[in-house]
């Protein structure tokens, strides 16, 4: 899974401590009082005040796939029952001993069967489904059967997806990078004016948004089918990007011993 950090994040910075004074104290030239007005505290309520710092932090991350799905279709019509199920159970088994010898669980493989009577004849289908984890494997297996099997075993088009866990995790890192991105250049600001970054007073994310990943127009025009694995991982990449804010503590300096 790639992380994707963002363009720096957008930092307010309030290191000294105001406080609003009430209208009828604020007093200007003719005797008119100013509403709103604020005033630096004095420097007793400052040292008892705390002083803040203010950033927000944005990032973007994006994961793979981390499932495929592949079908596998094997049929037959013949008219004796018999030789419709010989010749599907045949080739069924070869395409699930090969599965094995490569190391496919079988809970990842699920096997149907349908069998039918059309017209004056048997029809026999049966149908594997196979879920990878290893994508490397599933193009070796695919390969392979298709040299090795004629033209009535169909394989049809990798499927790529995400597993619930594997979503909730992209989220969970989306919001781990902007607090990561927040908490580096509120240090920043801090060691820029001479002072130490203290303790987060409050973590709030503000924004989540997620999409899946995009073919370009030329790409997007042509049949799924079509697409290359690459282009297909491509298209199933999900982004998840996260806005939070945080106030942190700045501390105050310490005073020096005065040595006898």
């Amino acid at each position: 899974m790639s992380l994707q950090k963002t363009p720096p994040t957008r930092v307010f910075v309030e290191l000294v401590p105001w406080a609003d004074r009430g209208p009828a104290n604020n007093l200007v030239s003719g005797g008119e009082t100013l509403p709103g007005l604020r005033h630096p505290l004095s420097s007793t309520q400052a040292q008892t005040a705390t002083r803040e710092v203010h950033v927000s932090g944005t990032s973007e991350v994006s994961g793979g796939p981390d499932r495929a799905q592949v079908v596998m279709r094997v049929s037959s019509t013949k008219e004796a029952a018999a030789e419709a199920k010989k010749s599907v159970c045949r080739r069924l088994d070869y395409i699930t001993q090969s599965l094995q010898q490569q190391g496919v669980q079988a809970e990842n493989t699920t096997v149907t069967k349908d069998f039918r009577r059309v017209e004056n004849a048997y029809h026999m289908e049966a149908e594997v489904c196979i879920t990878f984890t290893e994508f490397g494997k599933m193009q070796n297996i695919c390969n392979f059967l298709v040299e090795k099997l004629d033209s009535s075993v169909v394989i049809s088009p990798p499927q790529f997806y995400h597993t619930p866990g594997s979503v909730e995790n992209l989220r969970r890192q989306a919001c781990l990078v902007a607090v990561e991105n927040a908490w580096r250049k509120a240090q920043e600001v801090c060691n820029l004016v001479g002072q130490t970054l203290g303790k987060p007073l409050l973590i709030k994310e503000e924004e989540t948004k997620e999409w899946e990943g995009q073919i370009d127009d030329h790409q997007s025009s042509r049949l799924s089918s079509s697409l290359t694995v690459q282009q297909k991982i491509k298209s199933a990449t999900i982004h998840a990007a996260s806005k939070v804010f945080i106030t942190f503590e700045i501390k105050g300096k310490e005073k020096r011993k005065k040595h006898l």
